[in-house]
């Protein structure tokens, strides 16, 4: 399979800190990838960087075929379309509906065609299970049902990638591993996953390759569950 991430000898830094060293990082394409670790050990800044927002340095760092060692600002727009992701704070607009925050999406991307964006804001709203909440409010809806309208936006473009920043912190096991099922079905119908997690339950029911960040470095578990609290 093609690898959609290659990173090679990479450093991702701020300003004047160093977060992760000489790492070496591969996803590819179709797979599946749980990234734990402590709070402040990397896995935000791995993301960051895998979407142009921090600055690396090494020898090769490719995601979806561009080099983002030299990617201008002019590039990144187009490139950021092409992955999708779940934030932390959901970034969902309270004063809109389910589907008006869809349908901003598209239009803020693009999509010209009322026609067109409604076809596809039912395809996704479908998809996560949220059709008949199309008209409610976010702050309407459950907490799983919130994050199900965070994934439903970031799967608006088609993306070839999908990132979700701690999907379940703050939801309870039942709709945690709902959150996780759903992430793990869109996985199977073909885009790539990256999930970065504490939910060690959900990497139990929905079992994937696990990277953990640690002290500067990317460490390769392949399929091993472990205590983050005592490893």
């Amino acid at each position: 399979m093609n690898k959609i991430i290659n990173f090679e000898n990479i450093n991702i830094q701020y300003v004047d800190y160093q977060v992760l060293m000489n790492i070496n990082f591969v996803l590819r394409e179709g797979e599946m990838l749980y990234l734990v670790g402590r709070s402040g050990e990397g896995k935000t800044s791995l993301i960051k960087a895998i979407v142009g927002d921090l600055k690396l340095s090494g020898q090769s760092a490719s995601v979806l075929g561009c080099n983002l060692l030299n990617i201008s600002k002019n590039q990144l727009p187009a490139f950021r379309k092409r992955i999708g992701i779940v934030s932390q704070d959901l970034g969902l607009l309270h004063d809109r509906s389910v589907f008006d925050n869809l349908d901003f999406v598209l239009r803020a991307t693009g999509w010209k065609s009322s026609n067109e964006r409604l076809l596809r804001v039912n395809e996704v709203l479908e998809l996560v299970g949220l059709s008949s909440k199309r008209d409610q409010m976010p702050h309407r809806l459950s907490g799983g049902q919130r994050q199900k309208l965070a994934i439903s936006r970031a799967l608006l473009n088609k993306p070839e990638l999908v990132i979700a920043d701690e999907p379940t912190g703050q939801l309870d096991p039942e709709s945690s591993e709902e959150i996780v099922a759903l992430l793990a079905n869109i996985n199977q119908l073909g885009t790539s996953l990256i999930i970065s997690t504490h939910d060690l339950m959900s990497i139990d029911m929905h079992p994937a390759r696990v990277v953990r960040c640690s002290e500067g470095k990317l460490i390769d578990l392949g399929g091993i569950l472990f205590d983050l609290n005592n490893s």
